[in-house]
């Protein structure tokens, strides 16, 4: 009986190569599927995060939107308000103007005389209350050069004066904070 071959059962020992193959097959699918589910969670969760993002960032631009709108609206009623009293200083420096006026016609039987000093009181009280208000004259005197931005030549003469210079000032001009709020009538002297 000892000349026959004898077949043996596996034993744990003989099962240990063939085992760790399938395991090392079994890691190898299951890596397989890992790496093939890994990449589909990564985008799923990064997608979750840039849709988190694109949220919070739409929030962040409606926000900024109605900020933008809301300053516009407060810079429109300043300047609604702004335009609205911007002549409220200019008219307050004026009434002392109406009340001597107002005083000198209610006067019952005044002199030529008075009416006199009362208008130069109140020419005094009008040119002042120009004044602070940043109303300048523009009247020119006679030889000074035309100046086509503050000077509007009404016609052109003869005159022993150099050319283009003013002759006469028909009637004054003004200026408002350096800008020409109505420019001089004059007359200008003819090129030679």
């Amino acid at each position: 009986m000892s000349d026959q071959p004898t077949h043996t059962t596996p034993t744990a020992s003989s099962t240990s190569a063939p085992g760790p193959e399938v395991s090392a097959a079994e890691l190898e699918a299951a890596a397989a599927a890992q790496a093939a589910t890994d990449p589909l969670a990564d985008a799923q969760a990064e997608l979750a995060n840039l849709k988190a993002q694109n949220a919070d960032l739409a929030d962040q631009y409606l926000r900024a939107q109605a900020d933008v709108q809301n300053a516009r609206r407060r810079a429109d009623d300043e300047i609604t308000k702004a335009r609205k009293f911007a002549v409220e200083g200019f008219a307050d420096s004026l009434l002392p103007v109406l009340d001597s006026l107002e005083a000198g016609l209610a006067i019952p039987n005044v002199t030529l005389e008075q009416i006199r000093e009362g208008s130069e009181a109140t020419l005094r009280q009008l040119k002042s209350a120009l004044e602070r208000n940043k109303v300048a004259e523009i009247n020119p005197s006679a030889g000074t050069k035309f100046d086509p931005h503050h000077h509007q030549a009404i016609s052109v003469v003869p005159a022993e004066q150099e050319a283009n210079t003013v002759v006469t000032v028909l009637q004054k001009g003004y200026l408002i904070a350096d800008r020409v709020l109505r420019p001089a009538l004059v007359t200008v002297t003819a090129p030679k």
